[in-house]
């Protein structure tokens, strides 16, 4: 008979760093079986009935505090039970608080947040510290505990605070019972000698525990399984109804033309005439390499969806057709269309053969989190996901100037002969794109920036609930409203006010990340600086994201060694940086499973305009799910990669779902496409998505699908909307000044 497998128990109490400590007892027992719950999945006696199964228990990180029912849930009872019932057990940061709690200890709040900051911790050398040396550890806390003369618990790490003033503990361990404890995060990245050192020994300590009690876990059954379902990593793919073996096959035509601009190309496409819709996605500066305009047509099919909905658009030149999900989620239904339209035999070097482009707001993650959405303010409400499907392309590559046209639809060389002479006649002409002065393009122009004082009396309000442990982080943003007035009627079909915007918004800001949608009833216009997930094509798929925490603007004194000490030698800016690493290889751990790696850290890159502090985070699935992926899904797991790991972490602060929920309650609108994201999935199933800042964007409602969305307006106004993110008021201003010159903004309306 076979020994029964370990299994553990890992209680989440809503954190965003769950899947890490996940992998690291994975790391620490390669052949273990983890199953991961909610603190508040079950009642205790539920859980209790089931803790036979497991060999250990972790009681992970969260928010909040565990005097507190709601924050701590059943786990806060399992340090309680009878002797008969003992399972040995691992508190992590709100873990080891329970832990202390249930014996006499006190919570006190730390004189200063522990927020993604590293100390170094003493320790006395044994229990789950044996054969350990020097720890330097991640904290994330603002909570702390006193013991006030426990016996039943023992101090086994401790650190300084405060100039070594004040003692702060850091481990403990029960005296009598297998229950072992740490303050700090072992799982984070940076935390170095009491991560793996200490997880493999309470592992040691937890089979010894059990060894000298005969104690084995039960044999894991029906009932058992029908509670905690599959053990983590659980990989799976998303929902596809019907599996395609068709392809499509991609028709290219090089050309070298290192003259010819974006710009230029995109105003020989229509892209003047504002009732009709419009892509680009375009590297306007380094490091970006790779520039792509949708060459649109009446039959384009193009998809909109609203949060709360059990349907979705899609229309199809004069036709919108109200599809229902059934019983797909909106995800799973993309997943379908993208599955009937693969195609291969595109260049490799090219990103991008076609597929979806568009953008997904940042409600329609916070829906993906199981937080309730209800409408606030007043404005028209965008599409929650705004796709149009591209099958003919023109990608520009910046590096060597060569062009690629191409078409996935078949028999299409015509329009490849025709839009080849059209490209090199532009070539030989040299024109030079016009840039209109945005204070030319409306006189009534009206500007409603956020107020100053409500601003910082929030920002007043995030730092308490950093200080009581409800978040490591918060992302506050303010909206700021601009309104156009007495525009036309009817448009012109010749002149794009909001064309003419990117235009010199792209001279102001050139970002590698830049984009000009027009996807009625939203034109979204970004110089977006950060990649958000980029995924590659399957098989052998890497998905990769880039968070920027971190900007110093460039100047004639700001050279790279003022940078790197303005940016990694700042404690605050590294902590940021961090815990958004953190966040970010647990969404990854949560979908590809365990081979997530930090590929750089805290590095500055340079851009056209700014120093920015960069980390990248990779992952990989396992062979079995790659397989299926790229034979059968089309690249659908980064899909569902990205749809578990919005809204992004960059934009909200962590823990994630927690964070959200308070920003909901201090912001005054939905942010709607702001700190969503804006990008591509591609036919060959990779797919690359930027972060929705440094962006405005406006709603008009007079086109597009008849059942979308919104009315449209009464009047002949424009409002457009942005929003940045920021601690610091003054900093705030000046990041929004950047983009509000666009509309003719000056400074010197503020005085």
């Amino acid at each position: 008979m076979s020994p029964v497998a370990e299994r553990v128990l890992l209680v989440d109490s809503y954190d965003s760093f769950t899947f890490n400590l996940a992998a690291l007892c994975r790391k620490a027992s390669p052949d273990c079986c983890i199953h991961i719950i909610k603190n508040d999945q079950l009642s205790f006696q539920e859980l209790l009935s089931y803790t036979d199964y497991f060999s250990a228990i972790i009681v992970g990180p969260g928010p909040g505090s565990p005097e507190k029912p709601e924050d701590i849930g059943a786990a806060n009872h399992l340090w309680g039970v009878d002797d008969s019932r003992l399972v040995p057990t691992f508190g992590v940061c709100l873990g080891l608080q329970s832990l202390a709690t249930q014996y006499g200890g006190k919570i006190k709040r730390l004189p200063v947040v522990k927020h993604g900051q590293v100390s170094v911790v003493e320790h006395t050398g044994g229990d789950i510290f044996e054969g350990v040396g020097i720890v330097k550890a991640v904290r994330y806390h603002s909570l702390h505990v006193e013991l006030s003369g426990s016996e039943d618990l023992e101090e086994l790490a401790w650190s300084f605070d405060d100039d070594e003033k004040t003692k702060i503990i850091m481990a403990l361990k029960h005296r009598k019972r297998p229950f072992w404890a740490v303050q700090y995060h072992p799982e984070s990245v940076l935390t170095e000698g009491g991560g793996f050192e200490v997880m493999s020994n309470f592992w040691c300590l937890a089979r010894s525990w059990n060894t000298a009690r005969n104690r084995s876990p039960m044999p894991w059954d029906s009932k058992a399984s029908s509670v905690f379902g599959s053990p983590w990593p659980n990989l799976r793919l998303p929902s596809i109804s019907k599996h395609s073996t068709d392809s499509r096959t991609v028709l290219t035509t090089t050309l070298h033309l290192p003259d010819l601009q974006a710009v230029t190309i995109c105003e020989l496409l229509d892209v003047t005439n504002d009732k009709s819709p419009f892509v680009m996605l375009e590297s306007a500066a380094g490091p970006g390499r790779y520039t792509i305009i949708g060459c649109l047509h009446t039959s384009s099919p193009h998809i909109t969806y609203t949060i709360g909905d059990d349907f979705l658009h899609l229309q199809q030149g004069k036709s919108c057709s109200r599809v229902p999900l059934e019983s797909q989620d909106v995800w799973s239904w993309v997943a379908d269309f993208m599955n009937q339209r693969k195609a291969s035999g595109g260049l490799p070097n090219v990103p991008f053969w076609g597929g979806l482009v568009g953008y997904l707001s940042y409600e329609i993650g916070v829906e993906a989190l199981s937080i309730p959405i209800t409408a606030t303010g007043t404005q028209l409400r965008h599409p929650d996901m705004n796709l149009v499907f591209v099958d003919r392309s023109i990608v520009l590559d910046l590096e060597d100037g060569t062009i690629y046209l191409q078409s996935i639809l078949e028999g299409d060389q015509k329009w490849l002969i025709d839009t080849t002479e059209l490209l090199r006649s532009a070539a030989q002409e040299h024109s030079t794109p016009t840039i209109v002065a945005p204070s030319s393009l409306n006189a009534g122009t009206s500007f409603s920036l956020p107020d100053g004082k409500t601003y910082q009396n929030r920002v007043s309000t995030c730092q308490e609930y950093l200080s009581s442990g409800d978040s490591y982080e918060l992302c506050l943003t303010a909206r700021t409203r601009i309104t156009l007035r007495d525009l036309p009627l009817v448009p012109s079909e010749t002149e794009s006010p909001s064309w003419q915007r990117y235009k010199f918004l792209r001279e102001l800001n050139p970002a590698p990340h830049a984009g000009y949608l027009r996807l009625h009833p939203t034109t979204l216009v970004s110089s977006s600086p950060e990649r958000f997930l980029s995924y590659s094509r399957p098989p052998g798929a890497t998905f990769q994201l880039r968070p920027i925490k971190g900007t110093v603007r460039k100047g004639p004194d700001v050279t790279r060694t003022v940078a790197e000490k303005e940016l990694k030698g700042s404690p605050k800016e590294v902590a940021e940086n961090l815990m958004i690493v953190d966040l970010i290889r647990h969404d990854l751990h949560g979908v590809v499973g365990e081979e997530v790696n930090v590929k750089q850290f805290c590095a500055v890159e340079e851009y056209s305009t700014v120093w920015q502090l960069v980390s990248v985070i990779e992952g990989k699935a396992g062979d079995e799910v790659d397989a299926l992926d790229s034979r059968w899904a089309n690249g659908a797991l980064g899909w569902e990669c990205l749809k578990h790991s919005l809204p992004p972490g960059s934009m909200t602060g962590a823990p994630k779902k927690r964070s959200v929920e308070i920003l909901r309650t201090l912001e005054d609108d939905e942010r709607n496409v702001y700190s969503g994201v804006l990008g591509y999935w591609c036919v060959s199933g990779a797919g690359d998505w930027s972060v929705t800042i440094r962006s405005c964007f406006k709603y008009d409602g007079r086109y597009g699908c008849e059942h979308a969305p919104g009315a449209p307006p009464d009047d002949h106004d424009e409002e457009w909307h942005l929003s940045e993110p920021e601690k610091e008021w003054e900093e705030m201003l000046i990041k929004l000044r950047s983009v509000l010159r666009v509309f003719g903004y000056s400074a010197s309306r503020e005085n």
